[in-house]
Order: C-alpha cells, then sequence, then structure tokens
C-alpha cells in the first residue's frame, strides 16, 4: 500500500474546468479521521463561497483493517465522496484524505458528468501529491544494559528496523519498529544474541512511510 506525505496544512493541490464548473482537489496525509475532518472543514474555509466539499478518506491497513470516511456534501448520493473513494481505493492509498472542492458554473453536469469531474478532480490531486509506500511494522520497547547497544543497534539495522525512541535510566530503553515480514527473524537474532536475557515487548503495529523515489 501508499501513502501520501503531503500536510493537511500544504496539501497537494491542483484544479480543472469542467462546464464552467470549477472543481478544485487538494489531498494530504493524515493519521486519522477525525484528522481527515479537520483538513476538511480547513478547505471549507478558504472557499467560503463555493457550493460544496466532497471528500473521501482511508486510514490504518497496520493490522490488515482500513477505516473509510466520505461524503457527497450536498452533490446526488453517490456522485462525489464515492468517485473519490474509488481513487483512493485504486490508488492503493491509506492515512490520506483527498477533498474536491466545487464552484459551480450555473451548467448542470448530470450524474455520469458528476461522477466524471469529482474522479478526475481527486485524480490531479493525487498525482501531484508525493507519495510513500508503507511498510507495516511491529512496535517494540526493548531494556538493555549499556554494554549491549552495540550489538543490539547492529540487529536493528540489520533487519530493516528504525529507532523511534530512548530512556536513559541505570538501564537503557528502546523504541524500535520492525517491517513485519522481519519481525520473526528479529527476535530470533534477540534470543541468540543475547541467550534469551533481552526480552522484546511487543508494542503493537504501527505503518511506516518510506518515500518513493522521484
Amino acid at each position: 500500500m501508499f501513502t501520501l506525505l503531503n500536510t493537511p496544512d500544504d496539501p497537494a493541490h491542483d484544479a480543472m474546468v469542467e462546464k464552467k464548473s470549477e472543481f478544485i482537489g487538494d489531498a494530504c496525509h493524515v493519521d486519522s479521521l477525525d484528522e481527515a475532518l479537520a483538513f476538511v472543514e480547513a478547505i471549507r474555509e478558504r472557499h467560503p463561497k463555493s457550493r460544496h466539499v466532497a471528500y473521501a478518506a482511508i486510514c490504518g491497513g497496520a493490522d490488515g483493517r482500513l477505516s473509510e470516511r466520505m461524503s457527497d456534501d450536498g452533490e446526488p448520493s453517490g456522485t462525489a465522496g464515492k468517485p473519490i473513494l474509488d481513487v483512493l481505493r485504486a490508488n492503493g492509498l491509506t492515512d490520506c484524505a483527498v477533498a474536491v472542492t466545487r464552484y459551480f458554473g450555473g451548467i448542470l453536469l448530470g450524474s455520469g458528468g458528476l461522477i466524471r469531474a469529482y474522479s478526475t478532480g481527486a485524480s490531479l490531486a493525487v498525482k501531484a501529491a508525493r507519495r510513500a509506500r508503507i511498510v507495516p511494522c511491529r512496535m517494540y520497547r526493548v531494556r538493555l544494559e549499556y554494554a549491549q547497544i552495540g550489538s543490539f543497534q547492529r540487529i536493528v539495522s540489520a533487519v530493516d528496523g528504525e529507532q523511534t525512541g530512548q530512556e536513559f535510566t541505570d538501564r537503557v530503553t528502546v523504541e524500535v519498529s520492525v517491517p513485519m515480514e522481519q519481525a520473526e527473524t528479529f527476535e530470533t537474532r534477540l534470543r541468540e544474541t543475547f541467550n534469551a536475557a533481552v526480552v522484546p515487548e511487543v508494542m503493537g503495529a504501527v505503518n511506516r512511510a518510506v518515500p518513493l523515489a522521484e
């Protein structure tokens, strides 16, 4: 799966005109559906004279489950939010939101015309965005002696892990994310290297975004 890297404050942006109606697409990364709603409201505030701000958002996937939300915002049912959502699905996207703002040009487009226009507006925004590949990861908390840090960091590097936090007391507590496909190898390497003296605590699952080469 993939996600977008553009932030809600600086979303990817593009626009098109269909029979005098302007359709403006904005796309960004979000971490939750609530954040998606806040993004849509911010877009609405930027376009107080627009007729509609339809949107779709998808979040999740680290645990295999996706949550979706969409709105036609007053357009005929199924002509705005659903086409935008279909664009996100077709591109294999998650943790992102796309809003398409419409300024009505006085000419009715009909259901088919609206579906095409909202789909195109969403596609243009997604095409303008910076993308990243989603890597489902398992989060671990590991407690180490100071003398063990070097060996531990080599193991993390070998499994494409990423350190996300650390705390120093009489020992070192480190938080790392490890790609799901490497999680079993990571746990085995820890047992073998430290003779089962280091036991990783599983904290849950998370998505890691790896930017695509441009």
